[in-house]
């Protein structure tokens, strides 16, 4: 019997990367490799890499750098490279990096196989493109066992919005909806599989609309009650969504669909409508405020995370305020906020940038705002009983983590076989970033 090869799978970035490097690691499990939980132990080393931040690059090559002892004791080691990062650089990742084997793209690692036939003959392989074919029919159709109550599932890839400071739409491709027959099959697979909660993906998530059972075109909201029929299937979410996508049936199913949790990721990046326009977005910080307000009247309780941009090239001190007014009005239970990073070939890297100091200063005011709004709604929590999916040990003996229903982490004491079941849980504490709880009745 062969041994199976060994491979260690490196993930960078947001969650749609978790989800590739799942569907990449079932691919290359069909060659006969194997995944472990160290470089040194594999026989071929995978990172998917992200490229949205400043320096992504970079940080890429030094991560190879560290490899050449490991790729001097073992000259057979295969390297690949893959995500966004080869997207945008893959033929100087080649040229930088002469361990790298492989480079594939996003789009085209349903083609790993035959990738991977190249490379055991001693070639160097680059595959950027954008086919025409749908990479998932070609991936494996039965999912691995998965190691916990929980998975992604990819609906949308793509984004045809072109923010002016994102590079989406250049590694990623124009928008693309898969069938909902496929994802519901996929769906049902993993619940036969012990997933209770799956989290839609896409760059554009709620600008799916992609082929219905009916033969029609089916919305976010459409799939996402069509999903909530499977038996098993507990909790769906999804992420990341644009607020121009934000259709009316969509913002009623946060009202009617039981198994749509009440958290809503609704990045705005700005208050200040200068800097919407400056960065493409399409919508006003009014239009904006408005929409959130239909949204919560749909599920009063729902808790709201969104994305900020800080120091875009042309803010001023009072396109900055506008932000923290925004922000002040919605009122979020968490956000993201990152100071603007030029992304080469995007249209803002053209701009003159923001004092980094004077960048630095605002993104401090508004992280400030954001974790006082958090604390508050980490707060507003204890006394209520939460529902929490157990989805792995604590770090304490006898304690059980997972998340309620507001993706809260709660951490509570428990016995193990609760793990994978949904429990209701009182919460009594909060941390920075959990929630601590005591179970309300023991199973």
């Amino acid at each position: 019997m062969t041994e199976a090869k060994k491979l260690y799978v490196k993930t960078f970035g947001c969650q749609m990367n978790v989800y590739d490097s799942e569907r990449m690691a079932e691919t290359l499990g069909a060659q006969g490799y194997e995944q472990v939980d160290t470089a040194e132990a594999a026989d071929m080393i995978l990172f998917n890499t992200c490229h949205i931040r400043e320096k992504a690059a970079e940080k890429m090559y030094s991560d190879l750098g560290r490899l050449k002892p490991l790729h001097d004791a073992k000259p057979d080691l295969k390297i690949a490279v893959a995500g966004c990062v080869a997207q945008a650089e893959g033929e100087e990742i080649l040229r930088r990096q002469p361990m790298v084997d492989l480079v594939v793209g996003p789009q085209t690692y349903h083609r790993l196989p035959t990738m991977m036939q190249a490379v055991d003959r001693g070639e160097r392989v680059l595959d950027t493109d954008f086919p025409e074919e749908d990479k998932f029919v070609h991936l494996p159709q039965d999912r691995r066992p998965m190691r916990g109550p929980t998975a992604f599932l990819t609906v949308q890839e793509g984004c045809d919005k072109f923010c002016s400071f994102c590079v989406v739409p250049y590694t990623r491709g124009a928008e693309v909806s898969r069938p909902a027959e496929r994802l519901l099959r996929e769906a049902r697979d993993l619940v036969t599989r012990g997933v209770r909660e799956i989290t839609l993906l896409g760059q554009n998530v709620n600008a799916y609309h992609g082929a219905g059972l009916d033969r029609g075109e089916w919305g976010l909201a459409r799939l996402v009650r069509e999903m909530a029929r499977i038996d098993g299937l507990d909790r769906i979410r999804y992420t990341t969504s644009h607020p121009n996508d934000m259709e009316d049936d969509l913002i009623a199913a946060h009202g009617d669909c039981e198994k749509l949790m009440p958290y809503l990721h609704l990045p705005v990046q700005s208050g200040s409508d200068t800097i919407l326009k400056a960065m493409n977005r399409k919508h006003t910080a009014e239009s904006y405020i408005r929409l959130i307000e239909r949204i919560r009247a749909a599920r009063p309780d729902l808790v709201l995370s969104g994305d900020f941009i800080v120091g875009f090239p042309g803010e001023t001190e009072a396109d900055f305020q506008a932000t923290l007014d925004l922000v002040a009005e919605v009122g979020y239970g968490a956000a993201y906020s990152f100071k603007y990073s030029a992304r080469p070939g995007t249209p803002a890297a053209e701009r003159a940038i923001v004092d980094a100091d004077v960048a630095d200063e605002r993104l401090q005011r508004l992280q400030s705002l954001i974790t006082a709004q958090q604390r508050a709604t980490q707060e507003g929590m204890i006394g209520r009983v939460v529902n929490v999916l157990f989805e792995k040990p604590g770090r304490k003996e006898g304690q059980l983590s997972g998340k309620s229903e507001y993706l809260h982490a709660v951490h509570c004491d428990g016995p193990e076989a609760l793990l994978g079941q949904i429990a209701p849980v009182e919460i009594i504490a909060t941390q920075s970033n959990s929630l601590t709880g005591r179970l309300t009745a023991q199973p």
